[in-house]
């Protein structure tokens, strides 16, 4: 069996952890860098034309890359060795999987369900999060495929019953759902199918880009073919075009992909002596820019950005042209000179649509911050060759095998416990504490992140 790429799990579980810090550090009282950087404190009311990143805005276009790496890593297999109506029926059901996902785990949250929730909505909530096991668990050591079925059958019919008939405070409506899980369900379809019809094609993958830049900025212009195709859909609440701005960071991640699966097909070459040092020279550069570009554009110093950023990546590129040739550094270098062509692109791009931004997405977002989730995957690739942070990238890699159940553990399980046992007095408490704020976050996301390891271990894993 083919060993898992653990840089790229790493990473994934990186993005995810950071998503459940994020939601989870005290409200209002930190510093405006460890929000969203259009939300500031402490009103955190969106406010579209203020410009700059935090670290916050990085956490979701990491994720969206480690789909759109792992679209190939997925299927290549596949492919070979199944019909394409299959791996069309895979595709389909897939979407639809991840939109039901969107729905249910949305009415799930108690606050969804009541205004004033209590503990009958609370402990409702917890049953949700283990009704997902029954709708999304692989029972694979189940000889019996009828019982592993049936499971399923009950649990989705479980999860419908509670759609249907539970009087939620505002009633149910298809359009009310998870947006984040509706994105990454659009990408999971779409990035797939665009991979899938080009994958002996690279260049027309690329060229899909352009195509796709230009309707998402002509589509506002009323009276025009391409605004009928910009507000077209069958299904408004599950699809729209404007999710498939996202592509920008998806499509990109399927190269890595495929880069990834050229590198595990060759030789891997050992090392020489001095080429360690440079590796690490290399993995270090790479989150240097990363903290170089949240700062500085945080900070609107952008001409000193510019000219740091290319000064970093000329000498990342420089140190390792010189490692030794071999099936490493052919990856090393596809990502490093990747990754930083798109980071320049990003901040060329910064100027356009008032400034980088997360909400609303700019292009300077998608290419910046695809171009820094190449470079750290390289750094992570870098650091698991060498066997540095094997400890840190092994626990990561752990969250990013399970992120389904990392993103619900927290609304569904934690938090209804929390409520249901008194424990938040005391987990709010921390918030008074100097960075008690950040300390409460951390609590938090660590016991979501212990959660998810127990299921990682147990081999509970929830798939579409």
């Amino acid at each position: 069996m083919k060993k898992r790429e653990e840089a790229l799990d790493a990473l994934r579980g990186l993005a995810i952890l950071l998503m459940v810090l994020s939601s989870s550090i005290s409200f209002g009282i930190l510093p405006a860098w460890m929000y969203h950087a259009q939300v500031p404190p402490p009103q955190h009311i969106f406010k579209p034309e203020l410009p700059g990143i935090t670290w916050v805005d990085l956490v979701f276009p990491f994720f969206l890359f480690t789909m759109g790496a792992a679209i190939p890593l997925a299927l290549q297999k596949k492919l070979a060795s199944q019909s394409v109506f299959k791996t069309a029926g895979q595709l389909v059901q897939r979407y639809f999987l991840l939109v039901v996902f969107a729905l249910f785990t949305f009415y799930a949250r108690a606050w969804v369900m009541s205004g004033t929730p209590g503990w009958q909505e609370h402990l409702l909530s917890i049953a949700c999060f283990f009704v997902l096991f029954l709708m999304y668990a692989h029972f694979n050591k189940l000889e019996n495929k009828m019982i592993a079925t049936g499971i399923k059958v009950v649990g989705f019919a479980l999860a419908a019953a509670f759609l249907l008939w539970y009087p939620f405070k505002n009633g149910f409506s298809l359009g009310s759902s998870d947006i984040i899980i509706i994105v990454l369900a659009n990408m999971a379809f779409f990035g797939t199918l665009i991979w899938w019809l080009t994958r002996n094609n690279p260049m027309l993958r690329i060229g899909v880009l352009p195509l796709l830049m230009a309707l998402l900025l002509t589509g506002k212009d009323v009276g025009t073919w391409n605004s009928l195709v910009f507000n077209w859909s069958p299904a408004p609440w599950m699809y729209k075009v404007y999710y498939l701005k996202y592509l920008f960071i998806v499509l990109p991640g399927t190269f890595a992909g495929e880069w990834l699966l050229k590198r595990s097909a060759s030789t891997v070459q050992n090392l020489v002596e001095g080429a360690k040092t440079k590796l690490l020279t290399v993995g270090a550069l790479c989150w240097a820019l990363m903290i170089c570009n949240v700062v500085c554009l945080y900070m609107r110093w952008l001409v000193p950005n510019l000219f740091i950023s290319v000064a970093l990546g000329l000498l990342l590129m420089q140190v390792l042209k010189g490692v030794k040739e071999g099936a490493d550094k052919t990856l090393f270098t596809k990502f490093a000179n990747t990754g930083i062509y798109l980071l320049i692109l990003g901040l060329f791009f910064e100027a356009f649509e008032g400034g980088i931004k997360k909400d609303i997405s700019t292009f300077s977002y998608y290419f910046l911050n695809t171009g820094l989730a190449f470079l750290i995957l390289l750094s992570f690739t870098i650091f698991e060759k060498l066997g540095y942070f094997s400890a840190v990238i092994t626990f990561l890699g752990n969250n990013g095998k399970n992120p389904m159940v990392a993103y619900t553990a927290g609304n569904l399980l934690l938090i209804p416990l929390l409520k249901l046992t008194g424990a938040e007095v005391y987990l709010d408490s921390v918030a008074g504490l100097p960075a008690g704020g950040l300390i409460r976050g951390l609590i938090f996301t660590g016991v979501v992140s212990l959660i998810t390891l127990y299921c990682t271990r147990a081999k509970l894993f929830w798939k579409t």
